[in-house]
């Protein structure tokens, strides 16, 4: 008779056998189906994961089955030899559960170049070297093309010249032909590109010390405004400015050929206390006038400066040097009213009096333009004064030459105009003293191409 404790010892052994066969068979199967050796493609391998997607279905559907959960293992607590079987199959069991997500993501961000999730690993990089676009390779530029009827200006760096012929006693003369007037630029004759004597329209400016030392001349040098502004004649424009200080200079009327509207700014005219910047009102006074429509189509516009003063410069935040190289570089006669009887003509050993300074600065103003400066002895001369610089900026004659020197290297040229002898009285030409060359290229340009920025004096509140 056989011993039951024997036949328990063959059905379990049986069982254990059952139970490792079908653990087995379970490796194979996922072994089969997970693992793709490493010198595989990725091509192959989703071949192979899309062969072996139908067929794991079946296969997949007795693992969790009767292997995982058959009550093969409770009855089992006792053999602690087979303790470490049922440690590969916990993992063995997760293992099908977590293969849609493991699989696909990292063997496709890294070992495909061809798949478009390649974008998504490009931040990874650092940071990509500038685009191309944004520096441009230059490319030769096309000939300008200017439309029908546009007007197009060619720096030709003609010298326009506003001269007055006197003879010994002052007075002007108005009977000069063109064969008589020679001009000379660093003493070299220069070939006349035009010459008139007819009259053009003049823009000038009043610009008027009203500082303290001014307060008794002030109601006439009003009347002598309002007598220059009765001299216009259509087309001429009058901007009205008054200084104290360099923070004091004030637009009281911009330019205009309304009379009252001069009238009235000249009437509202007042004295103020203050340090007296005679050259920065020059300095930004001329800036003005020599922008006023500079560049217009036939530009033939006089232009001019009438400055009132005592001379005296305080606190000027430009120094006379800058002041008179701007001025050579520029079309704008000064005559300057001086009233320097008040000021003290005593100086010490080195330094000069405040008069005779003041003086000095005032001639150069006027010869250096050629303008004219006026020292009135009294009050009594303003009238007449004023009428000698209406006639002449009234009878001055109008020349433009092509300078020979052609180099464009910013140096000064002096410029001088004489007038042929007759055998009668002599006669005297005066006109600016020189100009400074521009720099640079000649560009071809636009008509309306914007000028170049300028100091600008304080905008009128006047309309």
């Amino acid at each position: 008779m056989t011993n039951p404790r024997t036949i328990n010892l063959k059905e379990r052994s049986l069982r254990i056998v059952v139970f490792v066969g079908l653990i087995a068979l379970l490796l194979a199967g996922l072994t089969e189906t997970n693992f793709v050796p490493a010198g595989q493609t990725q091509e192959s391998r989703l071949r192979r994961a899309g062969q072996t997607t139908p067929p794991a279905k079946p296969t997949a559907t007795p693992t969790p089955g009767p292997a995982a959960a058959v009550p093969i293992s409770r009855p089992t607590p006792a053999p602690t030899t087979q303790a470490p079987v049922p440690k590969p199959a916990t993992q063995i069991t997760r293992t099908p559960a977590s293969q849609p997500t493991v699989t696909p993501t990292p063997a496709t961000q890294t070992t495909s170049p061809a798949r478009p999730m390649v974008d998504k690993i490009a931040p990874n990089l650092g940071e990509p070297p500038p685009i191309p676009k944004l520096k441009p390779t230059p490319t030769p530029t096309p000939p300008e093309e200017f439309g029908e009827g546009e007007v197009v200006r060619v720096d030709t760096e003609l010298v326009t010249l506003n001269v007055r012929v006197i003879d010994r006693n002052n007075r002007p003369i108005d009977n000069v032909r063109e064969n008589e007037l020679h001009v000379l630029e660093d003493g070299v004759e220069q070939p006349l590109a035009f010459f008139t004597r007819e009259e053009v329209p003049i823009s000038y400016g009043l610009a008027i010390d009203t500082s303290g030392s001014l307060r008794s001349q002030l109601p006439s040098v009003i009347d002598a405004g309002k007598a220059i502004v009765n001299t216009n004649k259509p087309g001429d424009e009058t901007f009205l400015v008054r200084f104290i200080s360099s923070d004091k200079i004030e637009t009281v009327q911009d330019f205009t050929s309304n009379q009252d509207l001069l009238i009235d700014g000249l009437d509202s005219l007042y004295v103020e206390g203050g340090q007296t910047a005679v050259i920065d009102a020059v300095y930004l006074s001329a800036e003005r006038l020599a922008e006023y429509k500079k560049g217009d189509d036939n530009d033939r516009r006089r232009r001019a400066l009438i400055l009132v003063t005592d001379g005296e410069d305080r606190v000027s935040f430009y120094k006379q040097e800058q002041l008179f190289a701007r001025l050579r570089e520029q079309d704008v006669q000064i005559y300057v009213i001086g009233f320097v009887n008040e000021l003290d003509k005593e100086g010490g050993l080195i330094r000069k009096s405040p008069r005779e300074r003041a003086v000095n600065l005032i001639n150069k103003l006027a010869s250096e333009t050629g303008g004219r400066a006026f020292f009135p002895q009294s009050l009594s001369d303003i009238p007449q004064i004023a009428g000698e610089i209406v006639r002449d900026l009234r009878t001055q004659y109008v020349l433009a030459y092509n300078p020979t020197n052609k180099a464009r290297d910013g140096s000064y040229r002096a410029i001088k105009v004489a007038v042929a002898d007759t055998g009668r009285d002599k006669r005297i030409a005066l006109t600016r003293s020189g100009r400074v060359a521009p720099r640079g290229g000649a560009p071809t340009s636009r008509s309306s191409a914007p000028p170049v920025p300028r100091p600008r004096l304080p905008a009128t509140n006047r309309p």
